[in-house]
């Protein structure tokens, strides 16, 4: 959820209920005073009577209308005088009304003297002025909600301007970003943090770099050297006989270790986006040709190749990447499956999966796409990079890679 939403349906909500409450006060408070009022009118007009009734000895003449009603009732009365609410039957109608009764004495009478005025008229001006407080209450939350959107809208400008900078922001680009002065103190602040992240970024960039490039370089040097010493070596069979052991070993770790390079290597320059995702690719040839390669190993174990669905396939790869991926993916198909085991092979628009049979279980997430892990209960030579660096080059693609397990076989499932 955005802020500015999130921020709106914060505000909204307790605006709405503190209005809401604001409104319940406001009907009790307006009804309260309105009782109050029409109470001092009903004291009035009981003094009045008190008043006619100790100067002249009598009570004065009942004179009905359609906002009063009085009645003399000779009966004792209340010693002081009580207020309430009851319906009063009126000339026109019965009505609700505010009614005070009292007692009074009166030429050695005692009489219950009933003063009544009605409440629905205070009532129908109450509910108007309750209805147009609720209607200027909506109208003062539209107009904060319009005028929030707008002002929250352009104060978030720089904001977003800075979000676009980082998305489209290039660690191989030397020239150093500069964001526009802004009118908030914090959108400064954080303008001024990403340009000083982004120097050193790119700084630590540069650096590991040229890190690379010299350590490429120098690597090489020195591997070459020891496999022309390993070839004289070779050549020469007296030294081979005493120490033909030693040799292949040897041999064996200078292999290894070039492999490694040449691996690390690779995953440092995918990693510095040195590979453009611009070439045409035909999977499916691709495929082809990698399947010529092994295809005498995967006799040789005995393996059964299944083409489950195999359909022409071009995608957007860069085309010595992909050949990576998938010699990669049917190399390890091949080295850890059983002998006389399965490879199946489906290839079809938007999707390559790759299943093998295997001895091995399987692989937990956390160490799927780790780098130099490998399964404890293999013997099969590997330095543990070769899923790593599939997965490295699918994510530099924009592609998805997924594994599962089922019944003993391993699936790669590469999305694009």
């Amino acid at each position: 959820m955005k802020l500015f939403a999130k921020y709106n349906r914060v505000n909204l909500t307790v605006t709405i209920i503190i209005f809401l409450v604001g409104s319940c006060v406001f009907y009790f408070l307006m009804q309260y005073i309105f009782i109050q009022q029409i109470d001092e009118a009903l004291g009035n007009e009981k003094e009045e009577i008190i008043t006619y009734a100790r100067k002249y000895g009598k009570l004065p003449e009942i004179v009905n209308t359609e906002d009063q009603y009085i009645d003399y009732l000779n009966i004792p009365g209340p010693a002081t005088p009580t207020f309430k609410n009851t319906y009063v039957q009126y000339a026109r109608a019965k009505e609700w009304s505010r009614q005070v009764q009292f007692g009074m004495a009166v030429s050695n009478n005692t009489f219950t003297i009933v003063v009544s005025k009605p409440l629905e008229e205070n009532e129908s001006l109450l509910q108007v002025v309750v209805a147009i407080t609720i209607g200027m209450i909506a109208l003062i939350l539209l107009a904060g909600y319009l005028i929030n959107r707008a002002v929250l809208t352009r104060l978030w400008q720089p904001f977003y301007n800075t979000i676009s900078f980082i998305r489209g922001y290039d660690i191989e680009e030397k020239a150093h970003p500069a964001f526009p002065k802004t009118d908030i103190d914090e959108f400064d602040l954080l303008n001024e943090n990403i340009q000083e992240m982004t120097s050193r970024v790119q700084a630590d960039f540069q650096s590991l770099k040229e890190f690379t490039g010299n350590a490429a370089h120098e690597m090489q040097t020195p591997l070459s050297v020891i496999r022309t010493r390993l070839e004289l070596i070779l050549q020469n069979e007296a030294l081979l006989q005493k120490n033909a052991d030693q040799v292949n070993d040897i041999e064996n770790a200078v292999r290894k270790l070039s492999k490694l390079y040449q691996s690390l290597l690779l995953l440092t320059k995918i990693e510095h986006s040195q590979f453009p995702m611009a070439d045409l690719v035909k999977i499916d040839e691709v495929m082809q040709e990698k399947l010529d390669e092994i295809l005498d190993i995967i006799s040789s174990k005995g393996l059964h190749l299944e083409f489950i669905q195999y359909q022409p396939v071009t995608v957007r790869f860069h085309a010595y990447l992909a050949e990576i991926v998938v010699g990669n993916l049917l190399n390890n198909a091949v080295r850890y499956n059983t002998t006389d085991g399965w490879i199946g092979i489906s290839l079809k628009s938007g999707q390559l999966s790759i299943s093998n049979t295997s001895e091995l279980e399987e692989i937990k997430e956390e160490n799927l796409f780790k780098r130099f892990f490998r399964d404890g209960n293999t013997t099969e030579d590997g330095n543990g990079l070769g899923l790593a660096i599939v997965k490295r080059i699918c994510d530099a693609a924009g592609y998805r890679l997924e594994y599962s397990f089922k019944d003993g076989r391993h699936t790669f499932t590469l999305l694009f």
